[in-house]
């Protein structure tokens, strides 16, 4: 007979079970999300009036989140001004975007990357919703995408950025694109840093299936640029400040 390798890992009846109770999860999770999601993109065609249909996708992702068994806490919201802002937010999960729409009130418009709009039935949701698309990689395009988000910004509307532009499996606070912070210097608006905790636990990429958690969000107090700056300075400052702020809330090592 031969000896056991230390290394080697034997499976129990105890992992099993904790894997078949992972995979029923994850997978009841994905039927709630489905479901839920394709009557919110049925609603969201026939229903007019931007509001209506964000305030609608905000019920639907709280919805999601309560029959998932997904409890979220929200801290800091008193910081949430009346006003503009533009809110920066960390990424770490592919649900980050239903926990912030879930926490966030209709006024806010999402900023993301434009690749999102060829995604089947993601795209046309996002557009129902009034997002404002940014290309990444072509540079001519993504000009004009920014000159378009910035006459958003300048008319008054308040906007939520993932500064990082992407996630990793692995914990860390990437490095943040400027872009979400020109908009605020030029807008002249506060930044308002929001801190999500607990998503890469649940998904974290590039599992497919989620995990029982718990989410968090803070909103932090809101940065603004000192008077007097000209507008590149100002963006600098911002998003120095703003990661600073939330990498001090994570509690995850600095991959900027």
């Amino acid at each position: 007979m031969m000896p056991l390798n230390p290394d080697t890992v034997v499976p129990t009846r105890e992992s099993s079970l904790a894997l078949l109770g992972r995979v029923f999860y994850g997978s009841c999770s994905w039927l709630v999300f489905v479901t839920i999601t394709l009557v919110l993109l049925f609603l969201l065609i026939v229903v007019p009036g931007i509001d209506r249909r964000r305030r609608m996708a905000g019920m639907a992702s709280r919805l999601i989140l309560w029959c998932c068994a997904v409890p979220l806490t929200v801290r800091g919201a008193n910081y949430l001004p009346s006003g503009q802002c533009v809110v920066a937010a960390n990424h770490a999960s592919y649900i980050d975007a239903i926990v912030i729409k879930a926490v966030l009130p209709e006024r806010y418009t999402y900023v993301v990357k434009r690749e999102m709009v060829s995604v089947p039935l993601a795209g046309l949701l996002l557009q129902r919703l009034g997002t404002e698309f940014v290309e990444r990689f072509n540079r001519h395009k993504g000009s004009l995408d920014a000159r378009r988000v910035l006459r958003t910004a300048t008319s008054g509307q308040s906007l939520v950025f993932f500064p990082e532009g992407t996630f990793e499996g692995k914990p860390g606070l990437l490095k943040f694109h400027s872009g979400a912070f020109k908009i605020a210097a030029y807008a002249g608006c506060p930044v308002l840093p929001c801190v999500i905790l607990g998503t890469r636990d649940i998904l974290p990429s590039p599992n497919f299936f989620p995990k029982l958690g718990a989410i968090e969000v803070q909103l932090l107090p809101p940065i603004t640029a000192p008077a007097g700056l000209e507008p590149e300075e100002s963006a600098r400052l911002l998003r120095e400040q703003t990661r600073a702020a939330i990498l001090e809330r994570l509690s995850e090592p600095d991959h900027g």
